[in-house]
């Protein structure tokens, strides 16, 4: 089951994607293009041209999980800088559509070894 969590490591593949891909081509994408492990857990993102289709590959314990998603109406906004490590927060805004140029999030304090500083905020 697929929870998004900050415990767990979100990739995004910013190539464009087609979404006839299924377990199989997505990991390996992540394989090949990424150079990561797809069996480590971690969730990757993938999108198609238009950007209203995402598919979700993450491995779960025992088998490949698939989570697809199609806009009837719009298009996910993809985050400006080249990472391809994002946060949980982010994740949200995006599959949520909420526009990450208007995003201002506050200062807090994040203790340095529970936050994998990489995957801050940097839209």
């Amino acid at each position: 089951m697929l929870a998004i969590n900050n415990q767990q490591r979100y990739f995004l593949f910013r190539d464009v994607v087609d979404m006839r891909k299924g377990i199989d081509g997505l990991s390996g994408l992540v394989r090949d293009h990424l150079k990561l492990n797809p069996l480590s857990g971690d969730v990757y993102l993938f999108f198609n041209r238009k950007r209203n289709q995402v598919k979700l590959l993450m491995w779960d314990r025992d088998g490949f999980a698939l989570y697809y998603k199609r806009l009837e109406r719009g298009t996910f906004e993809l985050p400006k800088s080249n990472n391809t490590l994002l946060s949980s927060d982010i994740l949200v805004c995006i599959l949520q559509g909420i526009k990450l140029t208007s995003l201002n999030k506050r200062k807090r304090y994040f203790h340095a070894a529970s936050v994998d500083t990489s995957a801050a905020c940097t839209c």
